[in-house]
């Protein structure tokens, strides 16, 4: 019988091809029709997983990555750290990444990873979690929105191969 249970852990450098495939599987997913699909087709597994395990030597304590295993098999990755206001941290928590395998959307996992990743900013006593999601991706939106995190107005420019891909902020208050 299949363990359909999600198990959180600190991501290792041998996670780092898994976790490439997944955030390259979940680009091309949920940003079909609103980044330029040249541009999701020459995303690159091998150099995101470089990148990956670049980032996980360069990372200071102050920046955790998560992933999620079900039956053995890397899922998802979570990744937070203090909120970046330009070149400056601030004393906020800021979400920088959450991606699932495409073929798992609906069964949990993002919300087992965003629920650790709360729980972990909330024990730092970062006051609140903020993140940027692309403003026309419905679906993140809504998943952010169930669980609990609202947008609060901000927007940035964001812009791929000459497209607007403007970025909305969304913030949540933590437990004190």
């Amino acid at each position: 019988m299949d363990d359909d249970r999600v198990r959180i852990r600190v991501m290792t450098p041998a996670d780092c091809d898994r976790v490439a495939e997944i955030r390259v599987g979940g680009w091309r997913t949920a940003y079909l029709g609103i980044i330029p699909q040249p541009y999701l087709d020459a995303l690159d597994v091998t150099a995101d997983a470089e990148r990956h395990r670049w980032l996980l030597t360069q990372a200071d304590d102050s920046v955790v990555n998560l992933v999620a295993e079900q039956d053995g098999e890397v899922v998802g990755w979570i990744c937070h750290g203090p909120y970046r206001d330009g070149e400056v941290r601030t004393e906020d928590a800021e979400l920088y990444a959450l991606y699932v395998d495409p073929a798992r959307y609906g069964r949990g996992i993002g919300h087992a990873l965003l629920q650790e990743s709360v729980r972990g900013c909330t024990a730092a006593r970062h006051p609140r979690m903020l993140l940027w999601v692309l403003k026309h991706n419905a679906r993140a939106r809504r998943f952010y929105e169930r669980a609990g995190l609202r947008p609060d107005g901000a927007e940035e420019p964001f812009e791929v191969d000459g497209v607007a891909v403007p970025e909305v902020r969304y913030v949540q208050r933590l437990p004190a």
